[in-house]
């Protein structure tokens, strides 16, 4: 393990350029990438603090933030809270993924995403109409009864909504579709966040994860599939209007 100790990242010296108003969040990802893979960061070096890229990239640290946990979710970093951001020690083994998906938090790119994602979603829930079990049967219920119970808790909603989906993902039995939709989830999850806010939007996604769920329970394939086709409709609506929104630094 490196003396992380004795890393002073303030002494860094990066060639980050401003970034484009309203391209926030997704140009940060990507000025970070080409800066982690161009070799001038050894694995193990921790960055520069918060505060510091953002005055440098003259974006808001909530920008900052956010294309940080993007890259943790790739794998490209490792967020240690109280320490600091720190490259992988296997960042080049996971270079040709981070290129390959380059679009990510890019909104001329998200909509591609979405329409991959629906696609997953829809096949996940016509396979798990016809193959879940009793207790995944159960767990669905459970996190659709949350969603209820939490309208007005968005966050507990949105966690009882990731663990809806991937609970279907598990019941289809199929590895790699479930994989497949685990990575298009993760790549699409900030803006998921963004996109269901208010009361009404949460209102009206509890009354189509019910639906998804109740034909899934009724063991039909064709209604579980119209029933996610529905959700994924005005989901995919929610994230692209999301995505497309201007990011206000703050």
């Amino acid at each position: 393990m490196p003396a992380y100790p004795d890393d002073d990242p303030m002494n860094l010296r990066l060639e980050l350029e401003v970034v484009p108003q309203g391209t926030a969040v997704g140009e940060v990802v990507k000025q970070l990438i080409g800066l982690l893979t161009a070799g001038e960061l050894t694995p193990g070096s921790r960055l520069p603090p918060e505060r510091l890229l953002a005055e440098q990239l003259g974006v808001g640290r909530s920008a900052v933030r956010e294309a940080l946990a993007a890259l943790e979710i790739l794998g490209i970093v490792s967020v240690r809270p109280g320490s600091g951001t720190y490259l992988r020690d296997n960042t080049s083994e996971l270079l040709p993924t981070t290129l390959s998906w380059g679009m990510m938090l890019n909104a001329a790119r998200t909509r591609e995403l979405i329409e991959v994602r629906s696609g997953l979603e829809m096949h996940a829930a016509t396979f798990a109409a016809e193959r879940a079990g009793d207790d995944d049967i159960a767990k669905m219920r459970g996190f659709v009864e949350v969603m209820r119970d939490s309208i007005d808790d968005i966050d507990t909603f949105l966690q009882a909504d990731i663990r809806f989906h991937l609970q279907i993902a598990i019941s289809a039995d199929n590895v790699v579709l479930r994989d497949l939709l685990q990575s298009t989830r993760s790549l699409l999850r900030l803006w998921v966040e963004r996109g269901l806010s208010e009361r009404d939007q949460a209102e009206a996604a509890y009354r189509e994860h019910l639906a998804v769920f109740e034909a899934i329970e009724a063991r039909d394939p064709a209604a579980a599939f119209t029933a996610m086709r529905d959700h994924m409709a005005t989901a995919g609506h929610r994230l692209e209007s999301a995505s497309a929104a201007p990011q206000t630094p703050r």
